[in-house]
This record gives C-alpha cells, sequence and structure tokens, in this order.
C-alpha cells in the first residue's frame, strides 16, 4: 500500500530520512480493526520523530502519522483515537504508563489503511467531512483537553493563548471562541496576531506585551521564551495549563509569584477517547470547524511536511490517498 514512512533518523535534516512509496501493509492483532483511510493530516510530532524523539532506528522503517478518518470494516464512517494504550489499564487513558501514540510503537496513518484497537474508533458525524475529521485526533484533543478538562473553562472568562499560529494554539482560538469565553492571544508575528482575530480571538498582542488585565487562564505551548509572560498575565487564583515547549523547556520558575499568588500550574498531555467524542459533539453542535491550510494527495506528504518545518503554515496540511 502507498504510505510515508521513517527510514532513517536524521536529527540536522528530519526530511532526509522520510519517503512516500508502497510498502508491504503491517499485520495487526486479530482483534484490531482496520480503517481505510480517506483523509490524514500532518502533525510537529511527525518531524520530531524524524529527528528521533519517540522513534528510533531499530524500529523503522515506520508509517508516520497520528490523524485519520476513514471508513471501519463495516462501512462506517469513523474518526481515529491515536493514543494506544493497555486494555487492562482501569482509569484514563492520558494516566497509562505504557500509552503510546500512533507511529511510536505502531504504524501510524500516513497510509491507505491503518488497524487500531477497536475501541479507538468513534463515529464520524455527517456534518463534518473526512478532511475536517482527519484534523482532530492530535492538535484539536490536545487544545480541547487544555480548556475544557484541564482548565475547566467556563463562558464568559478570559482566556491567554501564547503563541497564537501554532498547530494547537490555533484550535484553542478556535473552540475556546466557540464557547463563548473571551478570548486574547500573542504572537511576534503581526500575520498571526491577524489570523488569532479571524479566527476568533477578541484581540492579539505581541509577545510579552502588558495586557489590559489579568487572564482566569492561559493556555501554554510555547515554554522558556512566554512562560514569564504567562505567569505576569494569570490573576491571583488563576490556572496555566502547559502542553508543550516548543521554544525551550526550561523557563525561569518564579517560584514567589506561583506561591503568593496561589497560581494552578497544570499538565495537559493529548486526550481521551471521550474527550474525542465530546470534541467531535461540540464541533457538530456548534459549527466550529478546524482550520485547514492544504489538502494534498497522500503522494505529496513530503511538499506538507517541507511547509510545515518552514512555518509557513495557516492550519494543518490533510493528506488524501
Amino acid at each position: 500500500m502507498l504510505a510515508g514512512y521513517a527510514t532513517a533518523i536524521t536529527p540536522e535534516d528530519p526530511l532526509a530520512g522520510f519517503e512516500v512509496g508502497e510498502i508491504e501493509t503491517p499485520s495487526p492483532p486479530a482483534e484490531w480493526a482496520t480503517v481505510e483511510v480517506r483523509a490524514t493530516a500532518l502533525n510537529h510530532h511527525d518531524l520530531w520523530a524524524l529527528k528521533g524523539f519517540g522513534l528510533s532506528a531499530e524500529q523503522l522503517p515506520m508509517i508516520l502519522g497520528c490523524d485519520a478518518a476513514g471508513v471501519g470494516p463495516d462501512g462506517e464512517e469513523v474518526i481515529v483515537h491515536a493514543l494506544v494504550g493497555d486494555p487492562a489499564w482501569p482509569g484514563e487513558e492520558t494516566d497509562d504508563p505504557r500509552r503510546s501514540i500512533l507511529s511510536e510503537r505502531h504504524p501510524g496513518t500516513l497510509a491507505e489503511r491503518v488497524s487500531v484497537p477497536r475501541r479507538n474508533l468513534i463515529p464520524k458525524p455527517p456534518s463534518l467531512s473526512f478532511a475536517e475529521a482527519a484534523c482532530l485526533p492530535t492538535a484539536y484533543l490536545t487544545a480541547y483537553r487544555m480548556l475544557f478538562t484541564r482548565a475547566a473553562l467556563r463562558p464568559g472568562e478570559t482566556v491567554l493563548v501564547q503563541g497564537a499560529g501554532g498547530g494547537v494554539a490555533t484550535a484553542a482560538i478556535i473552540l475556546a471562541s466557540a464557547a463563548g469565553t473571551r478570548v486574547w492571544a500573542t504572537s511576534r508575528s503581526e500575520e498571526k496576531r491577524e489570523l488569532a482575530l479571524r479566527l476568533g480571538a477578541d484581540a492579539a498582542f505581541a509577545d510579552g506585551a502588558r495586557l489590559p488585565d489579568r487572564v482566569d487562564a492561559v493556555i501554554e505551548t510555547v515554554g522558556e521564551a512566554t512562560w514569564g509572560h504567562s505567569l505576569r498575565s494569570v490573576r491571583n487564583g488563576g490556572r496555566i495549563v502547559v502542553a508543550g515547549s516548543t521554544s525551550g523547556p526550561n523557563p525561569g520558575a518564579d517560584l514567589p509569584r506561583l506561591f503568593f499568588r496561589e497560581v494552578s500550574v497544570i499538565g495537559s498531555t493529548m486526550g481521551t477517547r471521550g474527550e474525542l467524542e465530546r470534541l467531535v459533539a461540540f464541533l457538530d453542535t456548534t459549527g466550529a470547524r478546524p482550520l485547514i491550510d492544504r489538502a494534498i494527495p497522500l503522494a505529496e506528504a513530503r511538499s506538507g511536511l517541507g511547509a510545515m518545518a518552514a512555518g509557513e503554515l495557516q492550519g494543518k496540511v490533510v493528506l488524501e490517498p
């Protein structure tokens, strides 16, 4: 089958270890379900995998990709939940110490077919296209969990989204705006600040700018470059939810500000199957939709990865087998 896969770990030039071509269809466990992929989407996770994060040379070749929507074994239209855990784990999938994301231990979604545990399939509503549905399982699910589970945002509260233009940040702006919260966003790029406003942000500010007021919650995926601003911008007793550190993982903690103002710092990663179902229902009800930069054939996956690596995107790259 046609697939996009890693053939080598090349940290300095991740695309050098990526190929699109015919590959033998992996043999899944007997109890897993095979989905005919109608659309899949790229994530920065794919570039990190090519650099060797979460993937080793001994596992190659490995089909990349976390996100997919397609047709299940009984002809039903489905969305694939990318988090694969221990079926015996009694708690949330995100707490399972043995969890992994598709393309880390199991072949991913940049292919004509992908196999997953049956519990990882949820129904795709007719209101969502395959391309829209394929954007959800990683970036949009991560943003949904950050906003509504971990930050517990309520309508009327104010949320600050750092690093507008990133995949999770873009998703957070769209979802928080649709939920009736006041959304402020930051970016060093004027173009990305303008994009944030088009997506529903109530105001957009340059990195580090003094805000008109303190916010109830901060969505933080940038790390070192914005951490100090996040601490200064959140209200007493507010929440900072962290799911990434693209600018560096070691911000100055400023512990006195944390404990004197009783700020909660909350980690978040991916999301559960139930949260993916709620995210889909949220989009179905509100009419909010993922931002898609381009939809291209799976055979052109390299160009999509290149555009993502260069920071040229405004939204998701969708690949269609």
